[in-house]
């Protein structure tokens, strides 16, 4: 049976049927991000923090914005090339099509290894500080974990001299971990003492299911959480099947009430039930021999000294060691928080400025400022002339390019005008510019109030602007894929039916048009304002 109105229009809408269905798909979508836009302006209006301005770099968005309109213009002459019946020429205008859609997404992957590999902290006072942190080397090679992956310099260290771990929630990878990083420093991990349990019904004294001196190993908790899964089932049934008498006894006794008014009254008899129930062995300890030092990530382990706490239920007995994060080149300092804070306080900003740890504790930060000060002297003169005062963001932080400039004035490294157009992609190059302009920096990690990378945990701004671009990443990806499929894969159709692909190219054009336009709102509002 023939599908009506695959190419001749309908009646009574004057369009065929594919182009209702994209104007409908396209009203939800104008919701959605409708939507998101929305949400992201209310957020902005009530922050309650210092809402990034103008942090994202623009020369890439800029470039990414001329490669969607490119793309939108090539895709209109891709269909025309069809309803003219020249194949040759839709084939490279749909080629730049989908290449534009390549380049926009290679732009937008690069933007995004940048975040993730950016670090900031946040300290106790509310000052920030950005930067790169280093990795763990041993000798002039890096320090790999279970993974092989480097490990940065920000761990949490504790002089561990016993391991608690919960049989059912241990994580594996970890438990290799504390394997290999135990043998490397001449350690070992035994059981502290005998594991016993009833694990039959009517056993009356309870067996050794593990000696005191065992080895830690991964086949050991599985076989102890076996042993702890069972007798759990096992006394599972009878607390439900003793509840489930206690409900019928309950009932029989008070005729016509409802559950709720007699439920305080429904308990199981612990004594009578105790004979019938097996030990269930939720957590067993060992003791590292001789004590050693174990390195934690911040986000795995909840440190205090003497008994940490890591996310699957391992406690860790020990001293917490200093554990400072370095930060091997340090790019911005950020007092934006801090005065806001103040000024909520009813204090004097530049007096909360003094008075932060990192004035008091950095001779760099301290340089750094003095020049910043000087250099707010100079805007403001500039600015009075036009009557207008220098922003928050100006007054209270000093990004790499302010850090960047104070080097260069003060006889420190310059690069080219290519490395410095190469670092409106990649960030600042830390390499060329040297150590004076971004010096390495150790925070202790009491003065660590939260750290992240430039990711949606960082701030909300951050979480909505993954949550935006990364959706519209998907449309991009999505639309190239259907538009590749006509380019490719579009000649037989070309041949027997070469209106229905104009047809098809031209509900992909509209689409490609949307995503376009949703790039042309998501510039400006998250890249320029």
């Amino acid at each position: 049976m023939e599908i009506p109105y695959i190419v001749t229009p309908r009646k009574d809408t004057g369009l065929f049927n594919s182009k209702i269905a994209i104007w409908l798909f396209l009203a939800s979508e104008v919701m959605l991000f409708g939507g998101f836009f929305s949400a992201y302006v209310f957020l902005r209006l009530g922050a309650d923090y210092p809402w990034p301005e103008r942090t994202l770099p623009v020369l890439p968005g800029l470039i990414n914005t001329f490669v969607l309109i490119g793309s939108s213009v090539t895709v209109v002459f891709a269909w025309a090339s069809l309803k003219m019946r020249q194949w040759r020429k839709f084939q490279i205008f749909m080629g730049i099509t989908v290449f534009c859609a390549l380049i926009f997404m290679v732009l937008k992957a690069i933007e995004y290894n940048v975040k993730f590999h950016h670090q900031a902290v946040r300290l106790s006072d509310y000052s920030i500080m950005e930067g790169h942190l280093g990795f763990e080397m041993a000798g002039d090679k890096p320090v790999l974990d279970h993974k092989g992956n480097k490990i940065e310099e920000n761990l949490i260290y504790v002089e561990t001299s016993k391991l608690t771990f919960n049989t059912v929630r241990f994580h594996k990878p970890w438990v290799e971990e504390f394997l290999t990083e135990a043998e490397h420093k001449n350690s070992k991990i035994v059981l502290a003492a005998d594991v016993t349990a009833i694990t039959k019904e009517g056993q009356k004294a309870p067996e050794i299911v593990a000696k005191a001196g065992e080895a830690l190993s991964i086949e050991f908790l599985n076989r102890l959480q076996k042993i702890h899964l069972a007798a759990r089932s096992h006394n599972g049934a009878y607390r439900t099947a003793a509840l489930r008498g206690e409900w019928v006894k309950a009932h029989a006794a008070n005729p016509g009430k409802r559950d709720w008014q007699i439920a305080s009254g429904v308990n199981i008899d612990v004594k009578a039930l105790a004979p019938k129930l097996l030990d269930e062995i939720s957590t067993v300890a060992f003791k590292v021999d001789p004590p050693t030092s174990f390195d934690f990530h911040p986000r795995d382990i909840k440190e205090a000294d003497g008994q940490s706490t890591l996310r699957d239920g391992t406690v860790v007995d020990g001293k917490l060691e200093a554990s400072p994060m370095v930060f091997h080149h340090v790019d911005a300092i950020d007092f934006q928080y801090l005065v806001m804070k103040a000024v909520a306080k009813g204090i004097d900003p530049e007096v909360a400025i003094q008075n932060s740890w990192l004035m008091k504790n950095s001779p760099f930060v301290q340089q750094a400022w003095k020049w910043h000060l000087a250099e707010m002297d100079k805007l403001k003169k500039e600015l009075a002339v036009h009557h207008r005062e220098p922003t928050h963001k100006e007054l209270y932080r000093l990004g790499w390019k302010d850090l960047a400039r104070m080097a260069e004035e003060e006889g420190g490294a310059k690069i080219s005008g290519a490395d410095q157009f190469k670092e409106e992609f990649f960030g600042p190059n830390y390499e060329a510019r040297g150590a004076e302009t971004f010096p390495e920096f150790s925070l202790p990690r009491e003065q660590v109030g939260f750290a992240a990378k430039f990711s949606p945990a960082w701030n909300t701004y951050y979480a909505i602007y993954f949550t935006i671009t990364g959706l519209h990443g998907l449309h991009v990806i999505g639309g190239a894929l259907v538009l590749s499929y006509y380019l490719f894969f579009g000649k037989k159709m070309y041949l027997t039916n070469p209106e229905w692909l104009a047809n098809r190219v031209e509900i992909g054009g509209l689409f490609w048009h949307f995503v376009d336009l949703v790039w042309i709102f998501v510039f400006p509002i998250l890249y320029l304002m």
